[in-house]
Formats: C-alpha cells, structure tokens, sequence
C-alpha cells in the first residue's frame, strides 16, 4: 500500500513539473520587434565584425520575415558572402545557384556569379604552383571549370560589370590550368607505355587551349607518342609545327624524345 501511495505521488510530481513548464517565460526573440532595416543592419555588423553564424542567422530571419521586400533579395546574397567567408564552399555556391534561379534579371545577379566563380577559383587555388608536387591526373578538375563556367557567363552576359576584368584575369589563369592539367595526364600515359592515348589528349590541348604556353609540351608529346606508334611521318608533321612556332624550344633539342619508351626500351 506504502509503494502504491508512494508511486502516486511521484506520478503526481511528474504531471505537475510537465505542467509548470508551460508556465515558464518563453526564450526571448530579440528580433521581435525589429523592422528589416534593423535585423539587417545587426546582420551586416555582425559579418563586418567576423561574426558569421550570427549574421547568417540574422538574413536568414530577415529573409523569412520579410520574404517579398528588397532586403530578403539582399540577405540571400549576404548569405551566400558569409558562407564563403566561413569557409563554406559547397553553401556558398548553393546560396549562388538559388540566387541566381530565383532573380536571373537581378541588378546584382552578376555578383551572383562573380561570387560562385570565386568561390570555385579559391578551391583550385595554387593548382600551376602544385603541379610539380601532386599528381593532377588523381584531381578532378571540376572546380576550375566550374569557376571557369561562372566567370564565363559573367562576362557574356554582363561585359560592363565592375567585376568583368578580374572575371576575365582569373579566367585566363584557368585556362592555363586545365591546358597544363591536360599535359599532365597526356605525361602520365606515355610515361606508362601508353602513346595512342597520351597523342589524344596531347591533341586535345591543341584543339581546346591554342593559344596556352602548353601547346609547345603538347607538341613534344605528340612527337613522342607517334615516334612510339610508329608513326614517322605524323611525328615529323608535329616536330615541324613545333619548329616553326617554336623555333627555340628545348624540345628541339632530342633531349624530350630519348624519353618515349620506344627509344628507351
């Protein structure tokens, strides 16, 4: 009897806790009673002052609230900002993308793509610096082309843009890194006895990046790999194509070809 008594009480107490949390003062919002300006303003100090999870989550509320005025089309791109400031690649360019599919016609929208093209660039950043130390036939060069991709676009769409130029800058380095990437895989091939396919990606820089400094390499290697084919004749149109665009090359010097596993072995 003791036990059923006591286990009424404790059951007793129990509802009476669940009930006096209802009673309890609800978290207060701070924002409650702020306009848009205000939630934005707060948002904007606090990403100024390094204070990012704040200010995603002050636009974030801002857009919700607000979700049709100017400020909720501001936030999505302050978001996108803070993401990328956070070290957030992969939510930065989805804040872009959403962006830029909710407001194509955006006075900003080139900003939009300036910021995702950044955000793609930084990724592969230091990639012509790293080549000699990392094997770019296990990197995927995604990024750099989606960044390429952005820039592209940018400038197609918007030539007068403020951030045209560096658009079309960092795109020149792009090139030059997806050229020499291609030149490291075509290196990979023949470097394990396999010409015909370092040849067609070696042709592929001359057919998509003609006028990278990796069409001289390019044309080495097609000398190498048609020498290892077989192929004199093809060889020799190569060696004159190099001879006559780089008539100072130092793959003239027959140092590059002793290198073809046709001479070697």
């Amino acid at each position: 009897m003791k036990r059923i008594v006591a286990a009424s009480r404790i059951v007793l107490l129990s509802l009476t806790l669940i009930a006096g949390c209802g009673l309890l003062p609800e978290q207060q919002d701070e924002t409650a009673k702020w306009g848009p300006d205000k939630i934005y303003s707060e948002a904007k100090e606090a990403l100024d002052g390094s204070n990012i999870q704040r200010a995603i989550t002050l636009f974030e509320k801002l857009e919700a609230r607000y979700p049709y005025g100017r400020y909720a089309q501001q936030a999505q791109l302050e978001i996108a900002y803070a993401h990328y400031k956070e070290g957030e690649p992969a939510l930065a360019i989805a804040a872009c993308d959403r962006f830029i599919k909710m407001h194509p016609t955006h006075q900003n929208v080139d900003y939009a793509y300036y910021l995702k093209g950044v955000v793609n660039f930084l990724q592969d950043d230091g990639l012509l610096s790293r080549l000699n130390r990392q094997d770019m036939t296990e990197r995927d060069p995604k990024a750099t082309r989606e960044s390429f991709d952005a820039f592209k676009e940018l400038v197609q769409r918007f030539p007068n843009s403020k951030y045209a130029p560096d658009s079309i800058e960092r795109m020149n380095k792009l090139v030059n890194a997806l050229a020499l990437h291609e030149i490291h895989v075509a290196r990979y091939y023949l470097n394990r006895s396999a010409p015909l396919a370092a040849v067609n990606r070696a042709s592929d820089v001359l057919k998509n990046f003609p006028q990278t400094s990796a069409v001289e390499e390019a044309l080495s290697i097609m000398m190498q790999g048609y020498d290892a084919l077989g192929q004199p004749k093809l060889r020799d149109d190569a060696r004159r194509v190099l001879e006559k665009n780089y008539p100072q090359s130092k793959y003239l010097t027959g140092t590059e070809e002793k290198k073809s596993f046709w001479r070697f072995f």
